[in-house]
């Protein structure tokens, strides 16, 4: 499908609309449509011609509109459906929940990082107090090996007396 405007796409199912009961639009019944506007009623009927929406029968001299649409039973169907408005819409859709998907998993990502990083800085907290506790536990050691030696010094000398 070609690009199309919202505007453009009610254009198009106005015009699919404005097929009566034999489900035929005239070249005059187009224009009056169009407020004669030949050129947008040509474009517009161009568009639903490649859609297989509407035939075309008959030309009407020198102008670029037939003299008559016929709307096939598929352009029925597909106004039925919602039309070029619903498929628009649709179409417009697409891109927010794609946008919007990726914007979670941005999200989501952000989150992980914001955790991976909470974890990291506290597991380096946990080893700066491991390490504290492990010169603490030497020193103590130390200490107790120091006054062991002069407790035994200590009472080695009162033994010797």
């Amino acid at each position: 499908m070609i690009e199309l405007n919202e505007y453009e796409c009610e254009m198009l199912d106005a015009v699919l609309e404005a097929f009566g009961i034999p489900d035929s639009l005239t070249r005059n019944q187009l224009l009056e449509l169009f407020d004669q506007d030949e050129a947008t009623a040509f474009a517009l009927v161009q568009i639903l011609t490649r859609e297989g929406l509407i035939a075309v029968t008959g030309k009407h001299g020198d102008y670029d509109l037939p003299e008559k649409l016929v709307l096939k039973p598929k352009g029925d169907k597909f106004l039925k459906a919602g039309g070029f408005v619903k498929r628009y819409k649709a179409e417009q859709e697409k891109p927010v929940e794609v946008n919007g998907t990726l914007s979670k998993l941005q999200q989501q990502n952000m989150k992980l990082q914001n955790e991976k990083l909470l974890h990291q800085s506290q597991l380096r907290e946990i080893q700066r107090n491991m390490d504290k506790r492990q010169y603490i536990l030497l020193a103590l050691i130390i200490v107790a090996l120091i006054i062991g030696y002069i407790i035994g010094h200590v009472v080695g000398a009162h033994s010797a007396k």
